[in-house]
């Protein structure tokens, strides 16, 4: 198997391998935070945040990790920066951490973190585990950002808060509401899928 390139690893979560789009990790935050554009860029920068850090921390401690405890290993070390960041947004961003509630907390059993733990960052170097989580950060993060910025303009008629499809528009209630984000997300992976079909005949 030809070795990626280090743009390679951090373009493929942008696309050939988005953890929401193509791979459907992740769900439970996606789903829950993505009403608001606020709320999906916070859930994705926290993410982000605890992937990034614990994928060059196992990756720098995995020789020393032993294998018949390396899961529960890995949890310790996603837990840690997962604290770290769930008390820095009650500390600074008090209103955004109450919005996200307990699915700050849950980033420690989000598959994508445990996932490249294992699948990527127990097996490659530090440089290239940075960059391969840094690509899947990118990769929910533009994800979440598309999704809750449809949810909250036809839900809300706002974006980030400010109003944007003026006092005519009637917001659609739905796409706040839990049924929106399936029928979006639906919608999404629907085209990314008719996309990908598309480039492979080509």
């Amino acid at each position: 198997m030809p070795t990626r390139t280090a743009s390679q690893d951090f373009l493929k979560g942008l696309w050939q391998e988005n953890p929401i789009f193509r791979q459907m990790l992740g769900m439970c935050p996606t789903l829950a935070v993505s009403n608001a554009v606020i709320n999906g860029i916070a859930m994705g920068l926290a993410t982000a945040f605890v992937l990034i850090f614990s994928s060059f921390l196992i990756s720098l401690i995995k020789k020393v990790i032993p294998n018949q405890v390396r899961i529960a290993c890995y949890i310790v070390i996603i837990a840690t920066f997962v604290t770290i960041a769930d008390r820095f947004l009650a500390a600074f961003f008090p209103p955004i951490s109450k919005s996200l509630g307990p699915f700050v907390p849950l980033i420690v059993v989000n598959c994508i973190i445990l996932g490249r733990a294992e699948a990527f960052a127990s097996k490659n170097p530090p440089g290239r585990s940075v960059i391969d989580a840094l690509g899947m950060s990118a990769g929910f993060i533009l994800a979440l950002l598309i999704l809750s910025s449809i949810r909250e303009v036809l839900g809300s008629g706002t974006f980030l808060g400010y109003p944007v499809l003026g006092s005519w528009f009637e917001p659609w209630v739905i796409m706040v509401l839990p049924p929106g984000a399936f029928i979006t997300l639906g919608i999404l992976m629907a085209i990314s899928l008719q996309i990908e079909m598309k480039s492979r005949e080509r």
